[in-house]
């Protein structure tokens, strides 16, 4: 796919890599951006700063309602050629974590991507086309040390992705699941690159890389109608290692554990 005079819908698009994936996508001669956040303001500024093709829906990506309400407000500027279901949150902690985390987590990174899906696929396959970029994370193939519901819920996303590819593939739907380790955003670093969070704990001897990287990988995934989008490419290597020897992966990630932890 090709985003000149399409219509892209970006969800979570008020910053980090959907922000950069607005402004690419309008780069790219996109006809329409809609940025979606629960952020309003956030989301409107990233539309100001596009420009005329771009405009802002301020919805709750954590209820079905505010995910139709998306997709509804784009489809009444036509149909909709490319759905990308960004928005997300991160969450330490494991099973001890309290239930309301669990589920706010889950209906954050997985169920709205469920309720985008279902609002806007009917349109599409009459159609008989329209796109799907899922932005799960590393996390969702390997794992996140220290933070399970984000690794759980990364990992549903990445078999959402997965089923939906081969549901549809067949009735015109492409489908892109992007998988990128540390980026450069709020998500990572809420606390500031020193402060001890989530991402400075778990990613300081990962390579950082900036949301505009990520939206050019993603650029050129769209182009080749590529499934897996890497912006860090180790992580197939990672990923091949994972499968290769599940145990000795196992053994090696609680050796990073104590490194990283300790």
């Amino acid at each position: 796919m090709r985003l000149d005079g399409k219509t892209a819908v970006i969800t979570g698009g008020g910053g980090g890599i959907g922000g950069a994936l607005a402004r690419r996508f309008a780069a790219e001669g996109a006809r329409l951006v809609v940025v979606a956040d629960v952020d309003g303001d956030a989301a409107q500024a990233v539309a100001d700063g596009i420009g005329d093709v771009a405009i802002a829906v301020a919805a709750d990506l954590s209820t079905e309602a505010g995910n139709v309400d998306v997709v509804r407000t784009a489809e009444e500027h036509g149909p909709i050629d490319l759905l990308c279901l960004n928005a997300g949150i991160a969450l330490g902690g494991g099973v001890e974590a309290p239930d309301e985390d669990w589920y706010r987590i889950w209906d954050i990174n997985v169920m709205a991507h469920v309720w985008a899906a279902r609002a806007a696929l009917p349109a599409m396959i009459a159609r008989g086309e329209g796109y799907l970029l899922h932005t799960a994370s590393a996390a969702g193939l390997l794992t996140n040390i220290g933070a399970g519901p984000y690794a759980v819920t990364k990992h549903a996303a990445v078999a959402l992705a997965e089923y939906l590819a081969i549901t549809h593939g067949d009735q015109g739907i492409k489908v892109s699941c992007l998988c990128p380790q540390g980026v450069r955003t709020k998500m990572l670093f809420p606390d500031g690159e020193d402060g001890d969070d989530i991402g400075a704990n778990t990613v300081r001897s990962q390579g950082v890389i900036e949301p505009e990287d990520v939206a050019a990988t993603v650029i050129e995934a769209l182009d080749e109608e590529r499934f897996l989008v890497l912006p860090h490419p180790e992580v197939m290597d990672y990923w091949g290692r994972k499968f290769e020897d599940y145990d000795r992966w196992l053994g090696g990630m609680r050796k990073l554990q104590a490194r990283t932890q300790g």
